[in-house]
C-alpha cells in the first residue's frame, strides 16, 4: 500500500516509536478481564500456598507484606503506563479534532460555492420565466 492510500490512522500507527507501541500494548492487557482473572488467581494462590501448603515455612506468611509490596510496586507501574497511555490517547484526540475542523472548513467552503452556483441559478430562472411572460412583438 502506497502512502498516499493510508488512511490517518494507519499512518498514525506506522509512526509511533516502540515505547509508545509497549505503553498501548500493556494498556490493553492490564485493562481486559483475563489480566484482572489472572491476577486474582495469582493472589489466592498465593495467600493458598503461604498459609496452607507451608504452613510453618512460608516465605511470606499473614498479612503477606512481601505481596503487599509487589502490589504496591504494579500498582504504581500500572499507574505510570495509563497516563502514557491517556497522554498519547489526548494526543490522538486533538489531531483528530484539528482534522475534522479542517474538513469542515473544506466542506464549509464547498457549500458557499454551491449556494453561489444555486442562487445564479435561480437568477437565470428567473430570468428566463420573465422572457416568457413577456409578450414577443
Amino acid at each position: 500500500m502506497t502512502d498516499e492510500n493510508k488512511t490517518w490512522h494507519q499512518k498514525h500507527k506506522d509512526s509511533l516509536t516502540k515505547g509508545q507501541r509497549a505503553a498501548d500494548l500493556m494498556r490493553n492487557g492490564m485493562g481486559s478481564w483475563p489480566f484482572v482473572g489472572g491476577f486474582i488467581g495469582f493472589m489466592i494462590v498465593w495467600a493458598a500456598i503461604n498459609t496452607l501448603v507451608l504452613a510453618s515455612k512460608a516465605w511470606d506468611p499473614y498479612p503477606y507484606i512481601l505481596l503487599n509490596l509487589f502490589l504496591s510496586m504494579l500498582a504504581g507501574l500500572q499507574g505510570a503506563i495509563l497516563l502514557i497511555a491517556a497522554k498519547r490517547q489526548d494526543a490522538i484526540a486533538g489531531v483528530m479534532a484539528q482534522h475534522d475542523y479542517e474538513t469542515n472548513l473544506r466542506a464549509e467552503k464547498e457549500i458557499q460555492a454551491l449556494m453561489t452556483i444555486n442562487r445564479r441559478q435561480l437568477e437565470i430562472l428567473a430570468e428566463l420565466k420573465a422572457m416568457g411572460a413577456t409578450p414577443q412583438t
